[in-house]
């Protein structure tokens, strides 16, 4: 049988990503969850284990399935969209036209060179 170890410090930054991506604070992902802010920043810092029970509720609280926070294999890409949809709802009309002509030209160029 294969031990796992559990890498909390990875699983604290995974936290702190998919927090930062919700445009939520330490505070706000606290509250939600039932926990105090220093007990938050202890697990995003790995400072502190955290129960199987807080983790689920960070998951919960997250919207993220908790394979998403144990292992980065499936959730870079949905960070990198919230983080794209945080970037576009603090963004100008004019700079959200930008920014979409960056993407399309940043996209046709990996295209031509994948």
């Amino acid at each position: 049988m294969d031990v796992i170890f559990l890498n909390y410090y990875e699983i604290g930054q995974r936290i702190r990503k998919y927090r930062k991506a919700h445009g939520m604070s330490q505070e706000q992902l606290a509250e939600k969850v039932g926990i105090s802010v220093t007990h938050m920043s202890h697990i995003e810092t790995a400072n502190t284990k955290l129960s199987l029970s807080v983790f689920v509720d960070i998951a919960c609280a997250l919207e993220v399935q908790t394979d998403d926070l144990l292992s980065d294999n499936k959730g870079g890409k949905q960070i990198a969209e919230d983080e794209i949809i945080d970037i576009l709802n603090h963004s100008s009309a004019s700079q959200v036209r930008i920014i979409a002509d960056i993407v399309k030209a940043t996209k046709t160029a990996l295209d031509k060179h994948s």
